[in-house]
This record gives C-alpha cells, structure tokens and sequence, in this order.
C-alpha cells in the first residue's frame, strides 16, 4: 500500500510537521496529538545589523509559545517550547563574531521539540528585546551592562518584551490588590483578571459585559441607562473605580473599552490603599501603553440595531533613541440601542498617551481622555404586581425625545524613579470633569388596575470637577531571613459637585399596553416651578502603610493600615451642612503555600467611606463602614496555564445611603447590611487553542438592622446563584489553522427587585456564540449573544425602573495590524 493510500484507509492522519500519526482511538493519545499539531515550524532565521547592535528574526508557521531565559556565563540562552526547526539548513544557524561585542549566535534544534537560541557575550550576556507577532519572532540584541547576578555571579540578562503579547486567559499577576507587582498566588484576597483576549474574543464594548465573567459582580443601578455601576459581593461601587491603579472617579458615566489592555476586579474593601471606597470591592481598568515598535491597527464593528463602531490603535516611538513613545486610540460608535427611541447614540472617545524615558531611572508618562456621549435617558420597563409588567422589552415608558449629554474630560501624568533595584518613588496626579444635562420623562406611579402610569417631566444638570494626587515609596529589604516590599504613600483629592434639578411639571398619564407619545410639548427650563439646586465639596487626605512579608518560601503575610481625613460640606437651597470624619483602615492576610501550585489564605479588612448621598434637605449623611472576613484557596495547574481561586468572605456594612422613597433623586441613610457567600473562578488553557473562564457565585446578601425596611430583606439585584462560562477552540494546524469558534453561558438566578422585596425579577440562562478567524495581520469575527432570543432583565432599583436587556444581538467586526 503506498503512502496515499495509507492516508486514505483512515488508519494515520498528517501533523502540521508533516509527519504521520495513527489516527487517535483513546483520550490520551487524542491529546498527544493535539499538542503535536500545535507544534510551530520555524521556516527562516536571519541576523540583521542595526544601529543598537542586531536583530535576530525567526519567520514562523504561527504565533510561538512563551520563550524561558537563563543565563550561563556570557551566553543567554532562549528556550523556545513546542517549536521545530525547519530550516534549509538542517543544522540550524550559527554566525561568529556578528558584532564586535557579541562573539557567538547560533539556533538550534533540542529534543522534545524545543528550539534553543544562544548569544554569546565578548564580556558580559547582551541585552535582548523580544517583539513577538502571529508569524515571527523578532530578537533585538544590544551590548549588556554586566549587572551582577545575586545566585551565581554572572551577568544578568535585562529582557524588554514589545509588542502586543498575548496573555492568553490566564494571567498569574495583577498590581491592584498591593499597587506592587505581586503573583496572584501571593495575595491573600480574591481578585479577578478578564485579559485582553477575552475581551478580544467576545468582541467587547463595554465593562458590564466584561464582568459578567467575573464572580459575584452583576449590573447595579444604571441611571437611566446612561451610567455602569456594578454590584460587587452584594453592594453597590458608587466610589468610582481604578485606572491603572489610581483612583479614577468616572462620574457614573459609561467607561470606553477601545484603550483596555484588561480589566481587573479585587473583591472586598480596599480602603486601606485607595481610600474611600465601596465595601464590595473595585474595579481596575489597566490601560494600553505605549510600544516600543510601530503598531497600528485599524478595526470596524456592526451589527443589529445600527450599531457602527469603528476603532483605531496606533502606537511607536517617537525619536531615534526611542526614549518618547505615543499611544493613541480613539473609538466612534453610533445606534446598537434596541429600544424604540427617537434619540439615537453618539459617542466619541479619544485617548493619547505619551511616555518619555528621561533616563534609566526616570519615566514619565502623560495621559488624556475625551468622552463625549449623547444617548437616551431610560427609566425601563415597570413592575406589576409580584413581577415585571408583561410589555414588550422594547417599549418606552418616557418620551421618545428623553435623552442624556455628557462630556468626560481627564488629563493626568504618572511620574517614576528608581533610586536603585530595590527602592523606587512614584508620583501620580489627574484632573477630570464631568458637564452633563438631561431632559427626562420619571415614572411615577402605576395603576396596576387601569395599567396607566403617572409621570413627570423634569431636568438635570451638573459639572463635576475632580483632583486626585498620590505619591508613594516602594522598598524592597530583608531584616535576617526575612524579606519585606515595603509601600508608604499620601494622597489628596478634591471634589466639586454642582448639580441642578429642575422638577414639578406633570407629563401626560401614560397607558402601558396601549401608549400614545408626544401629546404635549415639553416645558422650556423657566417652566418648572421645583428648582433645586447643591453643591458639595470633599476634600480628603490619607497616608498609608503596607508591608508584604516573606517568613520563608511558602508563607507570606500581607500588614496594611490607612488614616484618613474627610472634610465635607453642601449648600442646597440656602441651608448648608458640613461635616468632618476620620477613620482608620487596617487590612491583615496571610497565605500559606503546602505545595508550590496551591495557596491557601486568609484575610481581614476594613472600609471607611463618606457618605456621597444628600437627604432631602441637603444634610449629608454619616460615613459608611464596612468588614470584610475571607477566607480561599488558589491553584495553578497545567505549569500555570490554569487557574482557579476558591473563596468564602462575609461582609459587614453600616449606614449605605438608600433611596428616600418619598424623594427619589435624595437619599437617607440604613442600618446594617450584611453579605455572605462562596465564589469560585477559573481561566485559562486546557488544551492548546482551547481556552476557558468560567465563574460561580453564591451571595447571601440582606438587611440586618434598619429602622425603615425589614430586617431579613434580600438586597435588591443580587441572586443567591451565579455562573458564567466562555470557552474558544482554535484549530492550530493545517488548511484550517486560525479558525475559531466560541461558547459561552451566562446564568442569573431570582433576584429582588427592591430593597422592599415587593417584586421578584426571574432568573434567566443566556447563550452567545462566534465565529472568528484569524491570519497574518488580520482578523474577522461574527459574536451573536443571547442566541434564543429570551427575554430577561439586566438590573432593576425600584417598581418604576426596571432595565431590560437586548434581545438576540449580531456583531460584525473585521480588524487589521499594519
């Protein structure tokens, strides 16, 4: 039998090296031969003289696996797994004295499919910066500096990686939960990561659809569908949110995803390095820097509902000596809004980014935002009786011309020295405003009988304007056998808050099965005879301490305390409040490692925030508190390509702001609320091209002590069951190779939909699929969410504001990397 033949039988099939296997009958012959198909050909090396020194580039079948590096003597050797060689020469490439500080380049093939790159130093190991693609492997070598290596005394190798890279979904380290880079398996907290790949992959435009992969984290009060704010462990995050680990206060407005690298989600309170911030957790949005290498990629989405968001990301150095370095990435979106206004969506967001490398031990980066947003003000859908009214989910309850405007304007620079290797400074300030006015039609009250609902029109406006500095001092020492990161930093912001609310005209009764819109003209500004108008000021100071401490490899402890100053004072009407609170935040943790893959920690901490919410009269309310207990495990398995994190917590917060129910716009203050529950997270590779994240949540979240709502109320819009999946598989060999499909399923269990526990939203199980395919520089993808096209709601606050989600959505997107 010849060798087509033997192909043909069904008896062996051919790897992307070209040899021939038997075709798999077991599972564990099927996964040998997966991890054989993923096995990348080097087809072409070529050295390239260049004005640092010289390029090694290596042409590729596909995008290679992450290299290792060691150093021996003056070589440094690069490691490249699941790899093969197949070059004309089957010896593989060796070239002497290519430079007059680089005596030997040389590739080579290994055993076990592993190519080995050798650069051999004159005096001390080169210097290499690695830039990596879909289809090659560029190595920039540079004389070293012969820094002395603590374990063995040689020279050590400074690697400087470039370039888009690819994390894939597991991501080991995150710099939220200490503001140091510190492995997730030594942080005693739960925190989160959803990588750029999986926002890659389910083609997302906003946060909210990020975090539905992210345990215990579901959509909060939405403000008319013009804001994302997020329930984290049970509680509302009103206190703004994180950007690249700085306090960023967004404003209630919709974060731009066009510049996210990722986002990152730590659980519990994290006042004891960022301040006055919520007891449920924070969410960190990492930003995409600045390369070394010019990167420039252009992208177009569409879909249903007129959805048009075309993107660009461009990015490269700036001089010859590549000491300046830009980022620019800018994002226009128009429609995608599934129900049924006049108004349409407009959005512009543009984000540059500069860095200048003022020397080896200084950076300083400089850093805009401009977000200009025009969309509909959305009160919802409405409660009837124990449910949701049975209306259609696209149907307007306001008018059809309500509508919200607001620009989000930042500037900020962050500022870094490194005294040495182990002590650093860092110095961050940012300015933000926020202009904003809206034009609405609330929801008052519904007569469940007739089915017609009471409203008002009224009117919104407010200027925000926000400064926040931060300095803080990293060290690293040892005192005996034990070592010690030290962090101490100050921080001050300032915060103005003008806001204006016009009320008190009666819009048109409303009949929710049968409504007739436009009946009335809307009054002109002199026509409300409500005006109220506040203004609020806070200025706060913190100084804070933290130490991570190594007792011996496997047991670490995390020590961290914050004081804090909070001066407030509001005008409202011609009354004035005022108040001034201190607090004290500590936060101890300590993890034990039995075996090196497998954490186990525990942790305590502590949250003090004011109180943001005005009662009626303008009075401020009394700051909020909150402690957080938990305990957890974390795992990285399959040599860190997965991993998982087990947690328990219990949570303890007094006086959040409520809403007033005879004043909805204001606030007044509840007792004790508490939240308990179990999450579990996993993400990462399983196989090579199948990818996964998937969480679960059980959150117990109640009131406890109140003088206003019954003790035992669930809170609203938390489920007592959660779970997300999101799988790909990408095929990684042959005719097919870059084609990719994706799964994922988004369950929500029964939640209340009022602190009253008056109305009950159902749980729901959605389903998204894609396609993609990737080649070269390019990529294509079709993402379709909620596939069977079920009806179901994304948040709720009250009976008169409940916030269906879209039905069956299609998105489109084709991008392309010059």
């Amino acid at each position: 039998m010849n060798r087509t033949n033997i192909l043909e039988s069904g008896n062996l099939e051919r790897t992307k090296a070209g040899d021939l296997l038997p075709v798999a009958t077991t599972v564990d012959e099927w996964i040998t031969q997966i991890a054989q198909a993923s096995i990348i050909e080097i087809k072409e090396a070529r050295i390239n003289l260049t004005e640092a020194g010289l390029e090694l580039t290596l042409a590729t079948t596909g995008r290679l696996s992450t290299p290792t590096t060691s150093v021996v003597g003056n070589a440094l050797i690069v490691d490249i797994p699941n790899a093969i060689l197949a070059l004309p020469d089957s010896d593989g490439l060796q070239q002497e004295n290519p430079t007059e500080e680089i005596a030997l380049v040389s590739v080579t093939a290994l055993p076990d499919n592993i190519v080995r790159i050798a650069i051999t130093g004159v005096n001390v190991p080169p210097t290499v910066e690695v830039n990596a693609t879909d289809q090659s492997l560029v190595l920039g070598l540079s004389p070293g500096k012969g820094v002395a290596d603590e374990e063995d005394g040689n020279d050590a190798i400074q690697v400087v990686v470039t370039g888009e890279q690819d994390e894939g979904y597991a991501v080991d380290d995150a710099t939220t939960a200490t503001l140091t880079d510190t492995p997730l398996r030594d942080i005693p907290q739960s925190i989160q990561v959803v990588p750029q790949q999986v926002l890659e992959d389910r083609q997302i435009i906003r946060a909210s659809e990020a975090l539905q992969n992210v345990s215990g984290v579901q959509r909060g009060n939405t403000v008319g569908g013009t804001s994302e704010i997020f329930n984290i462990r049970g509680f509302q995050q009103f206190g703004g949110t994180l950007r690249d680990g700085f306090k960023f206060r967004d404003n209630f407005s919709i974060p731009d995803t066009a510049n996210l690298q990722r986002i990152e989600v730590l659980k519990g309170p994290a006042s004891v390095l960022y301040g006055n911030l919520d007891p449920g957790g924070v969410i960190n949005y990492i930003t995409k820097q600045p390369l070394s290498e010019p990167f420039y990629e252009v992208a177009m989405q569409a879909g249903n509902f007129g959805l048009v968001r075309p993107t660009i990301d461009l990015s490269g150095p700036l001089n010859s000596q590549r000491t300046a370095l830009y980022r620019l990435n800018a994002a226009y979106e128009g429609g995608g809004n599934f129900r049924d206004f006049d108004t349409e969506v407009a959005r512009f967001f543009i984000s540059p980014v500069v860095t200048w490398q003022i020397s080896d031990q200084t950076d300083l980066r400089f850093e805009w935002d401009y977000l200009y947003d025009r969309r509909p003000f959305d009160r919802g859908i409405v409660a009837f009786g124990t449910g949701i009214a049975d209306i259609p989910f696209d149907r307007v309850l306001g008018e059809l011309d309500d509508f919200d405007a607001r620009t989000n304007f930042s500037a900020g620079y962050r500022l870094e020295h490194r005294f040495s290797d182990n002590w650093k400074l860092r110095n961050r300030f940012r300015f933000s405003y926020l202009d904003q006015a809206a034009e609405q039609t609330e929801l008052v009250r519904l007569d469940e009988t007739t089915g017609n609902l009471s409203r008002q029109f009224s009117r919104n406006e407010q200027q925000i304007r926000n400064y926040e500095l931060q300095t803080d001092l990293i060290g690293k020492f040892s005192t005996g056998p034990i070592q010690h990161t030290l962090l101490f930093g100050v921080d001050l912001s300032w915060q103005s808050a003008p806001f204006i609310f016009r009320g008190g005209v009666a819009a048109p009764t409303i009949n929710i099965f049968n409504p007739v819109y436009g009946t009335v003209a809307r009054p002109s500004i002199n026509d409300f005879p409500d005006v109220f108008s506040s203004e609020g000021q806070t200025n706060t100071l913190g100084i804070f301490l933290q130490d991570q401490v190594t007792l011996t490899d496997n047991l670490k402890l995390l020590m961290g305390g914050r004081f804090d100053t909070i001066d407030q004072s509001s005008s409202s009407n011609g009354e004035s409040d005022e108040r001034y609170d201190q607090a004290f935040s500590p936060r101890l943790g300590i993890v034990y490692q039995p075996i090196e893959p497998v954490s186990l920690y525990a942790s305590f901490s502590r949250s003090f925030q004011p109180n943001f919410g005005t009662r009626f009269d303008g009075s401020l309310l009394e700051p909020v508190f909150g402690t957080q207990y938990e305990v957890g495990v974390r795992g990285e398995f399959l040599d860190g390509r997965l991993i998982a994190n087990l947690a328990a917590y219990e949570i303890t917060v007094s006086n959040l702001a409520v809403t007033d129910p005879e004043n909805p716009n204001f606030s007044i203050p509840s007792g004790e609320q508490r939240s308990k529950g179990v999450e579990f997270d996993i993400a990462g590779e399983i196989l090579p091209g199948w990818n996964i994240i998937a969480s679960y949540a059980y959150t117990d979240a109640r009131v406890t002590k109140d003088d206003n709502l019954e003790p035992g109320n669930l809170l609203e819009g938390v489920p007592f069951n959660s779970a997300s999946l999101w799988s790909t598989y990408e095929i990684q060999a042959g005719d097919l190779q870059g084609l990719g499909f994706g799964l994922g399923l988004f369950y929500v269990g029964e939640r209340q939909g009022d602190l009253n526990n008056s109305f009950q939203i159902p749980s729901y199980l959605r389903t998204d699929i894609s396609v993609f395919y990737r080649r070269n520089n390019w990529r294509a993808a079709i993402n379709v969410n909620n596939l069977f096209n079920i009806d179901y709601i994304e948040a709720t606050q009250r009976r008169t504001r409940v916030d269906p989600a879209a039905p069956l959505t299609v998105r489109g997107t084709i991008s392309v990397e010059f």
